[in-house]
């Protein structure tokens, strides 16, 4: 059992005197050694003195992402980067990605709150827990790797990506916990189908599935399919990575959020103002403990609501619902955050393509894939319409080598900087449609 595990069982009174002494805690301390704060303190009229309590929150100032793009890369950290022994990054709009710096402490927090949701999920130490989701700058890879250290359990760090093989341990490892997106859970089902592997027949039993959202329909379809419970786990980098929030295995309704670390309030999006438990909002986070970054009423953008009544588990935190929506425009494909803006400005790189695209995003089997339709300029085109025009008429743009080498360039930098593999299509001038008001960046022919 981890150290603080009897905090999920605290009562709720317990829980928020807890918090309140740490949120103090907290706004003295980011006051003295982030700059960016002092000033919104200050602004704010806010001595951090005057801060003794849960109920003077909402007096406190927000922050939004932006903050931590502004300041980028190290403006937000509370310690010297001497004491930063890990750096993380998530996708930025502009390209600049919003980093995020991890102390000792705050990795052995991440650990122990990712092995929490592991044991919510039902896992322990005799299990082997398949990490299928991406190491590197985003958080997902390494924070489900340490908390399934903790946990005692047996990790094997694959990663995302090679399906076949990925089948392929699960026979000969007998792994019996698989964390990856729920959309590629789905495909290795399907490429299971192909190999004639039986999935009931693995010893396969319980998938912790997020970085993308999904339904409780895609839920029902995972759990058929696999044979296994499907769980729900939620977090953000900028907060802490995976581990946040995560169902538990026996209620399977909402998530429960690490509230001893975590503080949550729903806020109406357009007001700001705090709304009360059971309402839908946007959701908001201060962390209470994190030192490299701690961030004050944080708007994730997400959309959800707050259950704070006991569930059968036993737990007494806080549930989030799934979350619904976002407040922004970000797209999630294949766990990679995408902001139409991140497409342009990549698309502008290549002076060959206008100002004129569409995303188009749809569901290819159970895979979301992302496609981007731009017009190239009317000098190019000039170009290609002289060098492959038909004799029927027919402009073949396809068949200009010139254009496949610029396509390959696009899609190359569009996977190096946003991280996302996506087709393209070079269209003609005029052929994106054209709007008097607000130009209609994505098309989503998902499944609703």
């Amino acid at each position: 059992m981890m150290r603080d595990a009897a905090h999920e069982a605290m009562s709720r009174g317990e829980l928020k005197k807890l918090q309140g002494e740490r949120l103090t805690t907290l706004v003295k301390r980011i006051y003295e050694n982030v700059p960016l704060y002092r000033q919104r303190l200050d602004e704010a009229g806010v001595n951090p003195a005057s801060v003794t309590s849960l109920d003077d929150v909402s007096r406190l100032p927000f922050t939004y992402k932006r903050d931590l793009r502004d300041t980028y890369p190290f403006g937000m950290f509370a310690v010297p980067l001497k004491d930063i022994v890990r750096i993380h990054a998530s996708s930025g709009t502009t390209g600049k990605p919003t980093t995020v710096g991890y102390t000792r402490g705050d990795i052995d927090v991440w650990a122990e709150m990712m092995a929490r949701s592991f044991a919510a999920a039902g896992a322990s130490e005799d299990d082997v827990i398949q990490n299928a989701y991406g190491y590197g700058l985003f958080t997902g890879g390494l924070g489900a790797h340490y908390g399934a250290e903790r946990l005692g359990a047996s990790v094997i760090p694959i990663s995302g990506g090679n399906t076949q093989k990925q089948l392929m341990l699960m026979q000969d490892y007998g792994s019996t916990v698989l964390c990856s997106t729920p959309s590629f859970a789905l495909y290795i089902w399907d490429v299971a189908g192909e190999m004639g592997i039986d999935m009931a027949s693995l010893p396969l039993k319980v998938g912790v599935f997020g970085a993308e959202p999904w339904s409780d329909a895609m839920r029902r379809e995972i759990e058929q399919k696999l044979s296994i419970k499907a769980i729900d786990i939620y977090g953000l980098s900028e907060i802490m990575g995976p581990g946040v929030s995560c169902e538990c295995a026996e209620a399977q309704a909402g998530l429960h959020i690490n509230e001893d670390h975590f503080l949550a309030e729903i806020i109406n999006p357009d007001t700001g103002d705090p709304l009360a438990d059971g309402e839908t909002g946007e959701l908001v986070f201060t962390t209470l403990t994190k030192e490299g970054i701690p961030l004050l009423r944080y708007r994730t953008g997400d959309i959800t609501r707050l259950n704070v009544e006991k569930c059968v588990c036993g737990r007494t935190l806080a549930r989030m619902d799934r979350v619904s929506g976002r407040s922004d425009d970000m797209l999630i494909i294949r766990g990679v955050n995408v902001f139409p803006s991140q497409i342009e400005s990549v698309l502008l790189m290549s002076a060959e393509v206008a100002p004129h695209y569409q995303l188009i995003v749809e569901r290819q089997g159970a895979m979301d894939i992302l496609g981007v339709e731009v017009e190239l300029t009317p000098e190019v085109f000039g170009e290609a319409k002289d060098a492959v025009l038909k004799a029927d008429g027919r402009i073949a743009l396809e068949e200009w080598e010139t254009l496949n080498t610029l396509k390959a360039k696009i899609k190359n930098n569009i996977k190096d900087i946003v991280g996302v593999t996506v087709s393209l299509e070079l269209k003609e001038p005029g052929a994106i449609e054209r709007s008097e008001g607000k130009a209609k960046r994505v098309i989503d022919k998902r499944p609703k």
